[in-house]
């Protein structure tokens, strides 16, 4: 086990390859140099097929939280699934300029797109991820060709109190058992994956960096946004109030399309019960 103050970085690795290990066969691991560090992606997916990237939450989240999704949506897309800088995983920011702001971020991901030879892309992403990719689309709408949030936080409403005191409660003990503690009472005690909840556990230790956050995006900049953007919200999370989410969207987003699926928690929804989520996504991105 992880204890607070210590990070075993064998073990995450190990936990981190036993969850890349459920990705496609064709699965190519490499890294991206920019100012901030070194971005490490997993893609998959047709060479020549549409770009699309993939931003996952933060904590322990990782591209490695893509896994029940992976296969679906590479059978159209060149999948690039991205460790975030600062976060767990196997990103790096040695040597690199920290990342300290919305600019900061969305220059990232100009740099990032720029490396993957994308100068457009479909932009995914969950959770933080979410907020990020909000912001990038607003930052650059004519690099995104459509976008998709799951469960975004932070983009049309702040944490649900109860939720912030737990996660805060589990910041404080940086231990596998907290992050599990934590994670079965956000997801209702549900089947969770065996493999992924390892590398939530394993990523407990890691070195904290303070994430970029912020205001929400821009809510007249969001309403002027000519992006076609699908709404994904887990029906059971509890990292907000998934009704004012759904509501706010709709009215802040105009191209969105917004769906709550009803038996889905925050941290889960990835990779619990996927084929819906798969369905609905690929249909989007597939235009239809």
């Amino acid at each position: 086990m992880i204890g607070r103050g210590t990070y075993d970085i064998q073990g995450f690795r190990t936990a981190y390859d036993e969850v890349m290990a459920k990705w496609p066969v064709d699965r190519e691991a490499f890294d991206v140099a920019t100012r901030y560090g070194t971005t490490h992606v997993n893609a998959c997916g047709p060479r020549d097929a549409p770009p699309l990237v993939l931003l996952p939450g933060g904590g322990g989240a990782t591209s490695a939280s893509w896994f029940a999704n992976a296969e679906a949506l590479s059978r159209a897309h060149r999948v690039y699934a991205v460790d975030l800088i600062g976060q767990p995983g196997r990103s790096t920011s040695e040597a690199g300029h920290p990342l300290r702001t919305v600019a900061d971020l969305t220059a990232w991901m100009d740099l990032l797109l720029d490396g993957l030879g994308a100068e457009t892309t479909a932009l995914c992403g969950h959770s933080y991820g979410a907020w990020i990719a909000l912001h990038y689309t607003l930052h650059a709408p004519d690099r995104v060709r459509r976008l998709a949030l799951l469960d975004p936080t932070g983009c049309f409403t702040g944490f649900a109190a109860g939720y912030l005191l737990r996660a805060a409660w589990m910041m404080a003990r940086r231990s596998a058992r907290g992050t599990r503690a934590f994670l079965e009472w956000e997801t209702g005690s549900g089947p969770m994956d065996p493999e992924w909840l390892r590398l939530q556990e394993a990523a407990a230790g890691f070195p904290f960096v303070r994430p970029v956050t912020g205001p929400a995006p821009d809510r007249a900049a969001s309403s002027a946004l000519d992006v076609p953007a699908l709404l994904l919200l887990a029906g059971r999370s509890r990292a907000h109030d998934t009704r004012k989410v759904a509501a706010r969207a709709a009215e802040w987003l105009p191209r969105a399309r917004v769906t709550v699926l009803p038996d889905a928690t925050h941290h889960a929804l990835p990779h619990r019960d996927p084929a819906e989520l798969n369905s609905r996504l690929t249909d989007f991105l597939n235009g239809r």
